[in-house]
């Protein structure tokens, strides 16, 4: 029964508090016991507190015994990623580099809007060195693993997020996305994984990967990624990026219809090549849209291959995040994250600028292309999760990790949100994901876009075995 509290949703956590059928304390105990057994195969959680968790189940109790919860996910369990800033926790980024010896007096907006929605958070989650990569491991943490599969990658760079949600260690984590870094490990570990738009959530500091970083929730259905969203989304001051609080609960219109509503399908985005599984599965998702009513046209946007676009933008953001060590700590870092610094460090201004200017005429065309089509519809990666440890499928070569997802990291570019949700698996049993890209500042729409399929299928329902 432990391990079925443990998969429940946080909607259904939530419910069954307000019924008093389950209370905060045993969901967490029952998820401390699981963390304990499981996050040691997985190492989905770099730092666990379950004293202070605890004392947040407790508190959570007594609010639902007085009929007075603070929010929809008041005494939920949820994580933190391991480069959010969290009071009292060190925030180390996956690096030896960071001294763990510091005041850590600061929650980031992120972290002090859950608390002040009265979830319990349990502890951090593993990293890539600085987010820096697609995958998830680090000098500092070592490998994080795909609970569909050990021997494979969960992704990343929030791979600790999505190995916690898929393997029942808590349903709701706090991933960053600046390349696919919420989507990517969505996709590797079949779970619901929303990068909003930028500004949506509240961001401080900001990321040295600038305005291609955006926060998101992981969880394991749309419901709960809706839910969370809400809460994510409350104003701070201080993320000058930050858009104007919309007040809007995203859970109202996840029962809105998809008839006649029409969507682009890319299978490739023009440039891509995909896995055929993975096409496979994704085709077979578009047909479910289909028989929901909604008018499919498979067409590319018009935005051409943005690889070395957001390379320029991708190496300077790992020179910015870097340029400041002294030598011995430089020595410290992901030998790829050393040679990400010395390609941003070789960018001219005039390289730099030509990018932006690029990046601008792309997000020009996906508003325009937006002024047709509802949705954009495509894979959400190019290939199933591999091999762990490594940064790109070894039948690749040496590759950059962006050349087995470029379904991603355009949408940074742009800055629109954008959603993952599973759609089946392979032969070998590797989840499959189904991106929904949606207008700027839209992000109601690909929420109700990801829970009319979801309303259909069961892929997000299944759990790997461990």
């Amino acid at each position: 029964m432990s391990d079925d509290i443990c998969f429940m949703s946080a909607a259904e956590m939530a419910a069954a508090f307000r019924a008093g059928s389950l209370s905060p304390v045993e969901v967490t105990q029952a998820l401390l016991g699981r963390i304990a057994r499981i996050n040691p195969q997985v190492n989905a959680y770099n730092l666990v507190d379950e004293a202070s968790a605890l004392a947040d189940a407790r508190a959570a109790e007594a609010r639902y015994r007085a009929g007075q919860p603070l929010s929809p996910i008041d005494g939920v369990p949820a994580s933190i990623k391991d480069i959010i800033l969290t009071r009292g926790w060190p925030t180390l980024r996956g690096s030896k580099t960071v001294d763990p010896a510091q005041p850590w007096l600061d929650d980031a907006p992120v972290t002090a809007r859950l608390r002040e929605a009265g979830c319990v958070i349990i502890g951090k989650t593993t990293t890539p060195e600085f987010g820096w990569k697609g995958v998830t491991d680090s000098p500092l943490t070592g490998v994080t693993r795909n609970p569909w599969d050990l021997a494979t990658t969960p992704g990343g760079s929030s791979g600790g997020a999505s190995a916690q949600v898929a393997a029942g260690l808590g349903p709701l984590a706090v991933g960053t996305d600046g390349g696919g870094s919420i989507r990517i490990p969505a996709g590797f570990a079949g779970i619901t994984g929303l990068k909003p738009s930028f500004g949506r959530v509240p961001a401080y500091p900001l990321s040295p990967f600038g305005t291609v970083a955006h926060l998101g929730p992981m969880t394991r259905d749309v419901v709960d990624a809706a839910l969370m969203l809400r809460e994510m989304a409350r104003p701070d001051a201080r993320d000058w990026f930050g858009l104007p609080w919309e007040n809007k609960d995203y859970t109202a219109g996840l029962a809105a219809s998809l008839k006649g509503v029409k969507i682009a399908y890319s299978p490739t985005l023009g440039y891509a090549k995909v896995d055929p599984e993975v096409a496979a599965r994704v085709r077979e998702a578009v047909a479910v849209l289909e028989n929901l009513g909604a008018i499919i046209e498979e067409v590319d946007p018009p935005i051409g291959d943005p690889t070395d676009i957001f390379h320029v933008h991708w190496w300077m953001g790992a020179y910015n995040a870097t340029r400041a060590l002294s030598p011995a700590a430089f020595a410290q870092l992901d030998p790829g994250l050393q040679d990400s610094h010395a390609r941003g460090r070789a960018i001219g201004m005039s390289e730099y600028l030509d990018a932006a200017n690029a990046r601008g005429r792309l997000g020009t065309a996906m508003r325009q292309f937006h002024e047709t089509y509802a949705f954009l519809v495509t894979p959400t990666l190019a290939v199933p999760a591999f091999e762990a440890g490594r940064v790109a499928p070894k039948a690749m070569g040496d590759v950059y990790w962006t050349a087995w997802t470029p379904f991603t990291y355009p949408f940074n570019l742009s800055q629109q949100p954008a959603l993952s949700v599973p759609c089946g698996f392979t032969t070998a049993g590797l989840p499959v994901g189904l991106q929904f890209v949606g207008p700027m500042h839209r992000d109601d729409l690909v929420l109700q876009a990801g829970a009319a399929y979801q309303a259909v299928t069961d892929w997000h329902k299944r759990r790997p075995v461990l």
